[in-house]
């Protein structure tokens, strides 16, 4: 492993951690229910996105292995997504693949659409269908820092504008920027907006 590369070890194991590279505040988060530090996807190299499809990989393997057809099946759905990005990427010029910011947008699309579906099906009477929709969300969240709470968003997004220093409505789209480069799959940009809008107003 490269010198201050931080990984993910398996289901909520510790990597090696190092100070983020923008100052902001480290913070502490349950992965897959243990401790570990906050996910900045700009703090994440090349061996992290390794991690994760060696991760996808073996819970594909396992899942097969225990013939658990609901997980493998969302697992296979995942890997898809993923391949058809890479494919995309290579197509221009990108021979890596896709970034580790865009596996993690990937994922936490996956999630809305299915938390979407739930809801409709839930309203619709289907409820059989919406917890088979919520069982997937399940397996992708396992590939997923969890969502920073309100206080932690608050946090990150002062953190942000003064590393910026946007003081005004102007700043508000290099300050979303920035946010995304950081936190993408940790908060839920559509709600960040009206709060940073807010605060630059």
């Amino acid at each position: 492993m490269a010198a201050n590369c931080w990984c993910p070890k398996g289901r909520g194991g510790e990597g090696q951690g190092r100070t983020h590279r923008f100052g902001l505040p480290v913070r502490t988060l349950s992965w897959a229910g243990q401790s570990s530090r906050v996910w900045h996807p700009s703090d994440i190299r090349e061996c992290d996105l390794m991690e994760l499809r060696e991760r996808l990989n073996t819970a594909l393997k396992q899942a097969m292995k225990d013939r658990a057809a609901d997980r493998l099946s969302t697992l296979r759905l995942i890997n898809a997504a993923i391949k058809d990005r890479d494919i995309a990427a290579r197509g221009e010029g990108r021979d890596e693949g896709v970034s580790n910011a865009e596996v993690m947008t990937i994922l936490s699309k996956m999630v809305k659409q299915r938390q979407e579906s739930a809801r409709i099906y839930e309203e619709g009477g289907r409820l059989d269908l919406s917890e088979r929709e919520l069982a997937e969300i399940g397996v992708i969240e396992e590939f997923l820092p969890r969502q920073l709470s309100e206080v932690e968003v608050t946090e990150a997004l002062n953190g942000v504008i003064e590393k910026l220093g946007a003081n005004s409505i102007r700043d508000m789209g290099r300050v979303m920027a920035e946010l995304k480069s950081l936190y993408t799959g940790q908060m839920d940009f559509g709600a960040v907006g009206p709060m940073l809008k807010a605060r630059l107003a």
